[in-house]
Formats: structure tokens, sequence, C-alpha cells
């Protein structure tokens, strides 16, 4: 089954800021995890066996172990709407999913189901909040539950009160079924604006006092504005309106693509060498900590940027350094650079100083 952009939004969401992922495990299956636990993703890809002896790739939207008193495995879904394949699927991929963790002793085959929930962003708030897997075998019959989050059951205020931030790039579907509506009435799309400007300066301030950090905050609001670009895809006057209010403001970078565009020129250029060889005095333990192998120069513009934007809001290099939880002799050093560049390309001019300084070290 072909993707859809809301399965790749999900997909970005749980690998790429996992910190939202506690709170949203912790509402689906009734947990009580704090944050601090590990956790260990595995690859989303599975191979069916089909009859013909042939094997058929698919990709699950996410599994991993939570490593807390215990180690969990859970394996989570999003599916746009209800869809009587759903559930045959997710057998599909638990008993994968439990093979792969299986072990064999003294003739006995001993395979662990993961923990499987799905999320499903159109429904009726009143419909089942799980659904049922029953195996009959020649022992005996054995079922588990798979519990299912519909987004019509939270108000934003519940999502803000639950850390549910992870569904926040989903929220436009609240409105989908009045979108023809919101198109022709200037009034309406100025509430359904407000709502999300309300959301923006929700997220601005949870940054602001360190709930959430720069980053989380920008692949929030960019992914949510994937979502809009989507689902509006017919009603340019709702995109226009409600899609500036969450990526017009996303002035620093779009977080996926930086990455992604850092990993390529880093692998290309020979990044993994560099980062053996040490950056520049100073700079080398820290930014090595700071940066994933292959994304050295997606990290250092994005970097850079910010803390030309806030030094020349007249910052402090320890609120810098605060504030991007980075360290304050780093910071200091670009803020040198910064100063000494003073040209019209200073954050271009200091991003190519400090990579060439990673690349001839």
């Amino acid at each position: 089954m072909a993707n859809t952009p809301y399965d790749d939004v999900f997909r970005t969401l749980v690998n790429d800021c996992r910190s939202l992922l506690i709170p949203y495990v912790n509402e689906m299956f009734g947990e009580n995890y704090t944050g601090d636990e590990e956790i260990r993703f595995n690859p989303n890809e599975q191979f069916m066996v089909q009859q013909d002896g042939k094997e058929e790739k698919r990709v699950t939207d996410t599994w991993f172990t939570i490593c807390g008193r215990q180690k969990k495995r859970y394996h989570l879904e999003c599916q746009s709407g209800e869809d009587h394949t759903m559930l045959i699927r997710m057998f599909e991929y638990d008993t994968q999913i439990a093979l792969d963790g299986s072990e064999v002793r003294d003739d006995v085959l001993e395979v662990r189901f993961p923990h499987s929930g799905v999320l499903y962003l159109r429904g009726k708030e009143t419909q089942k909040n799980q659904l049922t897997v029953i195996v009959h075998t020649p022992g005996g019959k054995v079922s588990y539950k798979v519990p299912v989050m519909r987004m019509q059951k939270y108000t934003l205020e519940e999502i803000f009160e639950k850390k549910l931030y992870i569904l926040l790039p989903f929220y436009i579907f609240f409105f989908e079924k009045s979108l023809s509506a919101y198109e022709n009435d200037e009034k309406a799309r100025h509430k359904l604006r407000q709502e999300f400007e309300s959301i923006r300066e929700h997220l601005e301030e949870l940054c602001r006092e360190g709930t959430i950090n720069e980053y989380t905050k920008c692949t929030l609001m960019d992914l949510s504005g994937k979502v809009i670009d989507h689902l509006t895809k017919n009603y340019d006057r709702v995109k226009k309106e409600v899609r500036s209010v969450m990526v017009g403001q996303v002035l620093e970078y779009e977080a996926k693509t930086i990455l992604r565009r850092g990993q390529r020129e880093g692998m290309e250029r020979g990044m993994a060498q560099g980062m053996e060889r040490g950056m520049a005095q100073g700079m080398a333990q820290g930014m090595e900590r700071g940066m994933a192998q292959g994304a050295i120069r997606g990290k250092i513009q994005t970097l850079v940027h910010q803390i030309s934007k806030k030094w020349n809001k007249n910052q402090s290099v320890p609120e810098i350094a605060e504030a991007l939880e980075e360290d304050e002799v780093r910071v200091e050093r670009i803020v040198e650079l910064l100063e000494e560049c003073g040209s019209d390309n200073t954050e271009e001019v200091v991003t190519k100083a400090l990579e060439d300084q990673l690349l001839t070290k």
C-alpha cells in the first residue's frame, strides 16, 4: 500500500522529535513514562512472505522499544480514515515484529507481540476506541486489543494540556467538512486563522519557556504546513490564510530539508572523515556531539542563523547558549566570527568558514 503524506508527517514526527512520543504513548496505552526513558527505534521495513514464495515489502509508520523499568515494544500507525483492512495490516506487522524478536529454546518458539495502536485522523468521536484481534490456535483462542486514538476526541485545550503536541500538524482535520464554507466566507476564514494563530503563539511560548526546543517548534509548524497544503489543495483561500500563519513565520529554516541537504552534502564531501579529524580548537567536542554524522553543514547553517538572530537582538552569549542548549565556547566563537565578517552575507560567510575549518583540520 502506498504511503500518504500523513504517514510521512507522522513518521517524521516520531523519528525526528522523539520528545513528543512519550506523552502520546502514555495517553494511548495508559502508561506513566516520565520522558527520561531510552527509546530505541527499529527498521520500519517489513518483508511479508507471499504464497508464491516472493517477499513483499511493507513499511510500518514506526515501531520502537521503550526502556523503562522493563522493556516494552510498541507499534504505531497513523490512518487518515476508517479502513476495514487496517486491522489485517496491523496483525501482519505485529506478527513480523514478533518474529523479529523470537527465540527458540528446546524446540519451543517464543514470540512477543508489540503493544500496537492506531491514530485515526478522520471518523466520529463516538466510534470504538479499540480494535480486537482474535487468533484461534490448535491450543486455544488468544486475543489482544489495539487501542485507537481519534483526532476528533481532543480539543485544542486538551492537546496542550496533555502535551499531545504530536497531534498539532493534523489539527486542520477538525475543519475538513467545513472547508467549502470557509472558502466562501471571509469572516469564517478570519476566525479559522485566529485558531491557528493561537497554536503558533502557544508553541512559541512553549519554546521560550524551554518545554520544547526550537527545532521541535519549527518542525511542528513546518509539518503542519505540509498537511494543510494537502488537505486544502482545492481551497486556495483557506490554504493561503492558514498556511501563512503556520509556515510564514518559520523564518529560521525548513527543518527537515536542511537536515537532508546536510546529509547529502556531508556524505559527498567526506564529512565522516572530517568528524574523525575534529573541528577547530574550542568547537570539536561540542559540535561533534551535537551533529549527526553526515549532517554537519546543515547543523552549522542552522546554528549560525539562530545565534545571529539572537545576537542581533542584543542577547548575551550565556543567554543564547542557554536558550539553544549549546556550549558557551561554541556560541562565543560563532559570535566572534559574525562580528569579524561584517558583510551582507555574514551568515553564509561564517558557515563556510566553519565548514572549511572542519574539512581542512
